[in-house]
């Protein structure tokens, strides 16, 4: 029997014709399965490195995938897992003069949430990003955890033209009456239970973009530290206070619009009650608000960051 042929290997084989160094070159779209807090999630995964050495051919792509499967695939994602495959990353083509290492994930987490009076209960999905880079030369690495959570916001303005309308259908109705004697509440309870949506204000579902900073805490922590995405997602709703809802009875939807009612906001001010409640709990919070109006075909946004927030 002959023996095998050796292949040919062009990336070690053959000198780039132009010497030019390369920022980053590697993968995207690498899908895996992994797990985030103890939930299976399906990972879509960017991965790159460096290219130093200005006549290398290429980089070992293969290797990318396979360090990629080796600490992400059906492994919790935790800060330091995903440290160590950047470390490793860069350890694989440390041949090439490679120094540095990036990554994006992108998945949903679906986390069951409780209605608001009753005992139902449902699941929503949290659209994730995670955007990391490990610098050998520094030995540090910087994590930018990203969270998309759906609310509901009301507008103050539209709110307040609707109060107006009602005062003035309630005052068109009963001027007359009062001129012989003031209308029992009865009465007057009577008359709102059928008149008092002669005008509503316009509501929108929008959304929070809020990325914060985990590069502090997995310089100093240990490899199987946790990302806290639960958390982030939990102040944030907390911070809003109308959060889309999932299996409702009728008792839940009422509980819905009584928090939309004390909720009323704009743009404004969902970013700033946002940053408010998020800075003391988080780094380097950056946040982006999206109000999908219902008035407009155009959306109202506003964002307090440093660096922007990336579209899911």
């Amino acid at each position: 029997m002959n023996a095998p042929t050796a292949l040919p290997d062009v990336a070690l084989q053959q000198l780039s014709p132009v010497n030019h160094a390369i920022d980053w070159v590697g993968m995207s779209g690498i899908a895996l399965p992994s797990l985030c807090r103890g939930t299976p999630v399906q990972l879509h995964l960017d991965i790159s490195v460096n290219l130093s050495n200005r006549t290398a051919k290429g980089i070992h792509m293969s290797r990318l995938y396979q360090l990629a499967q080796t600490h992400l695939a059906n492994m919790e994602l935790t800060q330091g897992g995903i440290a160590k495959l950047l470390r490793a990353v860069i350890e694989s083509h440390r041949g090439l003069g490679s120094t540095a290492a990036q990554l994006t994930l992108r998945t949903q987490l679906l986390l069951k949430r409780p209605a608001l009076i009753s005992d139902l209960e449902g699941w929503k999905y949290y659209p994730l990003r995670l955007n990391a880079q490990w610098d050998s030369n520094r030995n540090q690495a910087e994590l930018r955890l990203q969270v998309g959570v759906d609310y509901s916001s009301t507008c103050p303005c539209s709110a307040a033209l609707s109060r107006q309308l009602l005062q003035d259908a309630f005052l068109a109705h009963w001027k007359n009456e009062w001129r012989y004697e003031p209308p029992c509440a009865n009465a007057i309870g009577e008359w709102l239970a059928q008149h008092g949506s002669v005008a509503t204000p316009h509501s929108q579902r929008s959304q929070a973009l809020v990325s914060v900073s985990l590069s502090e805490s997995v310089n100093t922590s240990s490899d199987d530290n946790q990302l806290p995405i639960i958390e982030l997602i939990d102040a944030i709703e907390a911070a809003l206070g109308t959060a889309v809802q999932t299996a409702v009875k009728r008792v839940d939807e009422q509980a819905f619009a009584k928090l939309n009612g004390e909720n009323l906001m704009y743009v404004e001010d969902a970013v700033r009650r946002l940053q408010a409640a998020l800075h003391a709990q988080f780094s380097a919070v950056n946040i982006q608000v999206i109000h999908r109006e219902s008035l407009h075909q155009h959306d109202a946004v506003a964002s307090i960051h440093n660096v922007p927030a990336v579209p899911f």
